[in-house]
């Protein structure tokens, strides 16, 4: 590569050093030396530039009732007892109040409504952009009551047929069984594949398999006629969902009589369609 004349670079040299990375840098090489030389800083810049970018978003466009917001990145792993210091974080851009929330006061709309509305509406948008929300973070966005907040999220699920992408659908943590219920009625009842059910639950191949595993192995118990605490021994699962599940075969089989009968067969499609999948 053709190297610039040494007046251009003395010329414009120095505009490379007028931005933030330039100003970091140069701060590192005088304050403090002893963190290397030139690579190491630039790394090191480079870190620094990276992680103010996802946490101080440009909102040079932001419009009138958007906020920036931090959250979970939705392709982050779950596990137990992990720390939110180890887990990947990405920024957002929610719109917390609309031109439509003004008409819906005008119009009388009750605000309990509008909040259940803005809630779908502030999961759907984190989705979009690659982030998942907490209960709590929708809590405090939303200024309301944790209990509120899950009644809405149920609410809201149950009106629209839709699986929220929340935190706790997306990574599978807390006490919730609203997903999994929707994830097997899908299965099970619709008759949908695991690509028409992991579109519409904004749920991973493998998360559905979960699912599907477990419920089978609850219907396997179920047959030998184990109690729901037997069950949940023997499959490691909580009692809750034990119970849960069972409700959901008693339920379906009432909706359709032959479910219980076709049950083992659509069990055993689904989980030879994962094999092949794997090979």
């Amino acid at each position: 590569m053709k190297q610039a004349p040494d007046y251009r670079a003395a010329e414009f040299g120095p505009m490379k050093n007028k931005t933030f990375a330039g100003a970091l840098s140069a701060f590192f090489e005088k304050e403090c030396p002893h963190l290397g030389g030139e690579r190491i800083r630039k790394v090191l810049v480079q870190v620094i530039v990276d992680i103010v970018d996802r946490f101080y978003p440009r909102t040079t466009h932001l419009r009138p009732g958007q906020t920036p917001w931090i959250t979970v990145d939705r392709n982050e792993s779950s596990a137990y007892g992990k720390k939110m210091t180890e887990t990947k974080m990405t920024s957002v851009i929610l719109d917390l109040v609309t031109p439509q929330d003004a008409d819906d006061r005008i119009n009388g709309k009750r605000t309990r409504q509008t909040r259940k509305e803005a809630l779908g509406r502030l999961c759907k948008q984190a989705y979009e952009q690659g982030g998942c929300l907490t209960t709590a973070e929708l809590c405090i966005l939303l200024k309301a009551p944790k209990t509120e907040v899950t009644q809405f999220i149920q609410q809201w699920q149950e009106e629209n047929e839709e699986v929220l992408p929340t935190r706790g659908t997306i990574h599978d943590i807390g006490p919730s069984v609203t997903h999994k219920k929707k994830i097997i009625e899908k299965l099970f009842l619709e008759g949908k594949t695991v690509e028409d059910v992991m579109r519409e639950t904004h749920h991973s191949a493998d998360a559905v398999h979960r699912y599907i595993v477990a419920f089978k192995q609850v219907v396997l118990c179920r047959k030998k006629g184990l109690q729901p605490g037997e069950i949940a021994f023997a499959v490691n699962m909580s009692v809750r969902l034990v119970e849960e599940y069972q409700r959901l075969i008693e339920e379906f089989a009432q909706r359709n009589p032959s479910f219980e009968r076709s049950l083992g067969t659509r069990l055993d499609e689904l989980l030879k369609d994962r094999e092949e999948d794997a090979t």
